[in-house]
């Protein structure tokens, strides 16, 4: 079952338990789909799907730690909670030892001598872990094994 069958087949189920927090959620997402397969006029693939709740997922967390700095707290726990469901249909995360173990694969094939070579590094990791791991600590991780 695509992505995209699995939102619309949750959404019913939210409806029939009446879980309004998971239902909105999930036409929100759903939404966000359709906007942008209206938008470039193509049918988006299960990757851009990943990337699109990786995108709304990080968009929440930031969200999140403004009203937490605002003092707002019930906007907190509301925006905690559109994570939680959004992860749901996620991809597992990778584990600190597979995020490694990827990366020097990646430094491997691709003869990564210097920090020159970031982009090529990047490029081939990824599709590898597009919403399964923290792209901004990746590339931590890679700078500290090319410095």
């Amino acid at each position: 079952m695509s992505l995209h069958e699995q939102l619309t087949s949750s959404m019913k189920d939210a409806m029939r338990a009446k879980d309004k927090l998971r239902l909105g959620t999930i036409r929100m997402a759903l939404a966000a789909i359709k906007q942008r397969e209206v938008d470039e006029r193509v049918e988006l693939t299960d990757a851009d799907i990943i990337a699109l709740l990786t995108k709304m997922v990080k968009q929440r967390n930031d969200a999140a730690s403004q009203f937490e700095d605002a003092g707002r707290m019930d906007l907190v726990e509301s925006e905690k909670a559109e994570i939680e469901i959004l992860k749901d249909f996620l991809p597992q995360a990778l584990s600190d030892e597979e995020l490694d173990a990827l990366i020097q694969q990646a430094l491997d094939q691709t003869q990564a001598a210097g920090m020159q070579d970031m982009g090529k590094v990047m490029g081939w990791l990824k599709p590898k872990v597009q919403g399964r791991a923290d792209m901004g600590k990746l590339s931590g991780q890679i700078k500290a094994k090319l410095a």
